[in-house]
Order: C-alpha cells, then structure tokens, then sequence
C-alpha cells in the first residue's frame, strides 16, 4: 500500500466508515463537471460560504483529473462523500493496474493541498484514491 497525504486543518477520518452520499460514474473526463456539481450542491447543503465551496469544487476538479489517467479502461469512478457540520470530505477513487502515487510537488497536487483542509493519497488493493476534506469558514453549518 502506497499512500501520502499533507494537512492543514484537523479533519476527521473516515476509514472504514459508510458514506453518506456516493457517486459512480464512468471514469471519464467528460463527467467530471458531475461531480463537480454535485460536490458544491452538497457544501452548500452544509451551509458552506461561496468562497469555500469554489475552493472545494476546484479542488475536487484537481483530484478527479488525477485519479482519471490512471483509471483501467472502461471502469468506474467511485466518490464518496462524508458530511458532518462544517466539514465535508469526499473520497474520489477508481480500479487501477499498479500502484500509484502522485507526484507531490506537481502543480495539480499543489492546488490541491492548498485549497483544501487536508488531502490525501492511497493505492491499495488495485484501487487508487485521493481524499479531500475541507472545514467551513464560518462556524456551525447544517446537514
């Protein structure tokens, strides 16, 4: 297993854990808007301000754009998103050949850490996942 991760905020784990909203869709660059959407819809559920909510669906363009090339042909994109007050992380991961890892000081992962709370990277068992969680600016936030 190959993982690495950075964070700047004390978001909490959700190894192991259900998710509370999941998303399958053909690992395709032409559904990442998809996701996108959906990931801003659900940090605007939680009452998050616009600011944060670009940032997260930025950041969330970023990790999928990762993931994607490294997708086996014709399989599928899983995201998984955990929702808490204030917090929201979700787990964007697709079947893979070989391990994986990305490249830390690329620009991509790079925009990645920096626009959200914590990122992280894991390849195991055939699957490549990268995990981004990201709190509210603004105290509170509903479910």
């Amino acid at each position: 297993m190959a993982s690495i991760g950075a964070q700047t905020g004390s978001a909490t784990s959700h190894d192991g854990g259900r998710a509370d909203v999941e998303l399958r869709l053909p690992a395709d660059s032409a559904y990442a808007s998809v996701l996108r959407t959906t990931t801003a819809g659900l940090a605007a559920r939680l009452d998050f301000p616009i600011d944060d909510i670009e940032d997260l669906r930025i950041a969330v363009g970023e990790a999928s754009a990762m993931v994607l090339p490294e997708a086996r042909p014709e399989s599928d994109l899983t995201c998984r998103f955990y929702l808490r007050p204030g917090e929201l992380t979700v787990q964007i991961s697709v079947p893979v050949d070989q391990a994986v890892t990305p490249d830390q000081d690329s620009f991509a992962w790079q925009v990645l850490t920096t626009l959200a709370s914590s990122a992280s990277a894991e390849a195991s068992n055939g699957i490549f996942s990268i995990t981004v969680s990201m709190e509210s600016g603004l105290p509170g936030g509903g479910i």
